[in-house]
């Protein structure tokens, strides 16, 4: 069968110019050695430089997930920060009617009810400050103690009589702090040098 074998004809001959050519007949490299050390320090350095930049991305994304985390814990500590202030307001009307009950229920004065309010408005007033202690609130006690313009507010001045001059000699209200934080200043009297 004269077609099979031509057929076989051309796919040896096809098949000899598929076969290994020359390597004489290699195509050359566009690039030379010396582009292609240039092309590869050129790779190095973009390599460097975006290593550092996902270095510093990363920094700074770990530094806002903390930032942020402060922000929260913050949030937690200090939401109640307005609600303390009201409730400030309300323990000092208590503190006061528990003095105004005590200098009514003196021991000159028979009167048993008198007596039982006072004992109630006591244990009221320690309960609230007992519910501020467990939540951060502090009463801040400055007497005896020096001026600090973060924590104090100066309504007037007092004779230095046995104190140092700048030493809070008195308090006319009670100042608070939330977990260190001042959220109402106590108004003060600081003493001074008497001038004679």
């Amino acid at each position: 069968s004269p077609c099979v074998f031509s057929t076989a004809a051309q796919q040896r001959s096809t098949g000899d110019e598929c076969g290994p050519e020359d390597p004489r007949d290699e195509p050359k490299h566009p690039l030379s050695d010396c582009a292609l050390e240039h092309k590869a320090i050129k790779l190095e350095e973009q390599v460097r430089d975006l290593t550092e930049r996902y270095r510093k991305a990363l920094a700074d994304s770990e530094n806002v997930r903390r930032r942020t985390q402060k922000f929260v814990e913050d949030a937690k500590l200090f939401g109640i920060q307005s609600f303390c202030r009201d409730l400030v307001e309300v323990a000092d009307i208590l503190e006061k009617t528990a003095e105004s009950a005590a200098e009514e229920a003196e021991p000159s004065n028979p009167n048993p009810t008198l007596k039982k309010i006072y004992e109630g408005l006591s244990l009221i007033e320690a309960k609230l400050q007992s519910v501020f202690a467990k939540h951060g609130l502090q009463k801040m006690n400055p007497v005896g103690g020096k001026y600090d313009p973060y924590d104090h507010e100066i309504v007037c001045h007092v004779p230095a009589e046995g104190l140092q001059p700048g030493t809070i000699a008195l308090v006319t209200q009670d100042g608070y702090k939330l977990h260190g934080r001042t959220i109402r200043h106590a108004l003060v009297g600081v003493a001074v040098e008497s001038q004679e």
